[in-house]
């Protein structure tokens, strides 16, 4: 999956997806909301409908020419997790993405239902919502209770109330010279 992507399904959740997508776009970053339908409007876990700008099957999902700058991203939620998790063009695409060299960010109940079904995620420190990081602790992952981790390709967020500080790792392994300009629009200064 070339560029930078975050994927919606029904009842997704709106901070995870929406201010992920806030701060990379005010770090400079071009990033397209994707829809895993056959249309774009996809409705949020509280009844906000957001209109992706392209439909899964508007998108490259080849991996040939992958690097570490293609980023799949998947916010949690529910239904919206388990929707994308039962997606299974985007899941075949994801793991040939990972297998390619590309980066996965997910967030909440994400890296449990959507990342745990790499096949390996030995050596990979991640954070998860609690209760969801059963499945990725089964494939060799190490479950940190940070706001963000970054391991490796692998991006994950606690919960939506830790999107920002999500967005903010995505956006500092790829443009790290923008972080405090971020944090300064956002009035976002540690103690």
């Amino acid at each position: 999956m070339k560029g930078i992507n975050i994927f919606l399904a029904d009842g997704f959740e709106d901070m995870e997806a929406l201010a992920t997508n806030d701060v990379l776009r005010r770090g400079g970053l071009d990033v397209n909301l994707v829809s895993i339908y056959d249309d774009t409007p996809v409705s949020s876990s509280h009844g906000v409908i957001v209109d992706a700008a392209f439909t899964l099957d508007e998108v490259d999902l080849g991996a040939k020419g992958t690097g570490p700058e293609d980023i799949m991203i998947f916010p949690g939620g529910m239904p919206g997790t388990k929707n994308l998790a039962a997606c299974e063009p985007l899941i075949d695409a994801m793991k040939a993405h990972y297998a390619a060299g590309g980066t996965l960010a997910a967030i909440c109940a994400a890296p449990g239902l959507v990342l745990g079904q790499l096949d390996s995620l030995e050596g990979i420190e991640f954070t998860c919502f609690d209760g969801f990081e059963e499945l990725p602790q089964s494939k060799g992952g190490k479950f940190v209770a940070r706001s963000a981790v970054r391991s490796g390709r692998i991006i994950t967020g606690r919960s939506a109330g830790h999107a920002v500080s999500f967005g903010l790792e995505i956006l500092n392994l790829l443009h790290p010279e923008k972080v405090e300009d971020v944090k300064h629009s956002l009035y976002l200064w540690t103690a």
